[in-house]
């Protein structure tokens, strides 16, 4: 009984069988070209004359753009100035030249006076001010953008980008007990709701800049504004709370920005919070930029210039750094090189080998033979037949 089993498995797998009548039955695929995987393809076969082209096309079309970009953000002005150790370096009762390896920048004429910078104490606040001095050497076109720029900062990590409550943004008066399992731990205090909860709230960047640059001598103050420093797109994410102050308290980390809690007078609405919109918006990169203030209408005319932020923000716990930027923009954003570089890096990687295809083809030249007869070589015999195809391709 066993044996007549096993030939009945053997010819299923080699592709016979049985009908009831006795008579064998192919299950063989029908030999089509779709069935048998011979439909047409294009199959380019590469050779030093049709890439040699190519190579030179694509140099033509990315050494102008590598070159284009290179000079656009060679335009850009700007300075950078990492005020972390700010109020341990520097002196409370005069300014102090900043280290040349806490300061950068790139203006169209020398400075005359390199940055400096002092610490103290705001009596009515109890908060720590850096105060930054520093001088623009020529007119500098709109628009001007100040940022805070943060480094070792990991803003991408994925239990920190889902630290948040969708529909707690969207205004929703949730309870902690509801509220998104990811908030915690910062989604209840006290037997309160954390209002907003999650860890890019309690994260969120805390030191003050002031609204303008106070100008020195007989430079005029120059303005500063947070209008439209968020995405649009980001402020359909935000609607003003439905919670009552009595039942949220803030964050953990806002205690000194709201030491009494929330009132009817200090309630955030995060509808127009444009700094917490531009906070809650992770970067992709440990080191990043954020936009804070911004003037597009008044061109930041030549002079020395003030500025106060207020040190709030622990950096420390990261092996971090904070910096104070001012930049101009361009088409493709502030000064970054990078981008320039490597577009001219591949044209020229293309120039070289374009070069090489052209000397290999000067100097040893040799016929082709007909494409053609390269594809169908597997098809045809050497009396002009086509050979059997074997049972392994045919199944």
């Amino acid at each position: 009984m066993i044996l007549p089993k096993i030939k009945k498995s053997f010819k299923t797998i080699v592709g016979y069988g049985s009908d009831k009548g006795g008579t064998k039955v192919s299950r063989r695929p029908a030999n089509t070209s779709f069935r048998q995987q011979r439909l047409k393809a294009w199959n380019p076969i590469l050779s030093p004359q049709n890439v040699l082209p190519l190579l030179i096309l694509l140099a033509c079309i990315l050494a102008p753009i590598g070159i284009g970009l290179i000079i656009s953000v060679i335009s850009v002005q700007d300075t950078i100035i990492e005020y972390t150790n700010c109020s341990s370096e520097s002196t409370t009762t005069s300014f102090t030249q900043i280290p040349d390896k806490y300061i950068k920048y790139h203006f169209k004429q020398k400075l005359n006076m390199e940055p400096m910078w002092r610490s103290f104490v705001n009596t009515d606040s109890d908060e720590t001010i850096c105060q930054l001095r520093f001088e623009i050497p020529n007119d500098v076109k709109t628009p001007i953008n100040v940022y805070y720029k943060l480094t070792n900062f990991y803003q991408n990590h994925r239990e920190y980008v889902d630290s948040i409550d969708i529909d707690q943004l969207k205004g929703e008066a949730i309870p902690y007990s509801d509220l998104d399992d990811k908030c915690d731990p910062f989604r209840e205090y006290n037997g309160k709701t954390v209002y907003p909860c999650g860890l890019i709230a309690n994260s969120m960047f805390n030191d003050t800049f002031a609204s303008e640059f106070v100008g020195i001598d007989d430079t005029r103050n120059y303005k500063l504004t947070n209008n439209n420093t968020a995405w649009s797109t980001d402020k359909h994410r935000y609607k003003k709370t439905k919670y009552d102050i009595n039942d949220i308290v803030p964050p953990v980390n806002w205690i000194k920005k709201f030491p009494n809690g929330y009132t009817e007078e200090n309630l955030p609405d995060l509808n127009t919070w444009q700094e917490f919109q531009v906070w809650a918006r992770p970067a992709a990169l440990p080191n990043f930029y954020k936009l804070i203030l911004k003037n597009e209408t008044v061109t930041l005319p030549t002079g020395n210039y003030t500025f106060d932020i207020g040190l709030n923000y622990p950096v420390d716990s990261f092996d971090g750094t904070k910096s104070f930027v001012l930049t101009t923009n361009t088409i493709v954003g502030a000064r970054n090189i990078t981008l320039g570089v490597v577009y001219l890096i591949v044209a020229g990687i293309s120039t070289l080998f374009a070069f090489i295809f052209l000397i290999k083809v000067l100097l040893s030249p040799k016929e082709n033979s007909d494409h053609l007869y390269l594809r169908n070589a597997h098809l045809t015999g050497r009396n002009g037949t086509r050979p059997e195809l074997p049972i392994r391709e045919i199944l």
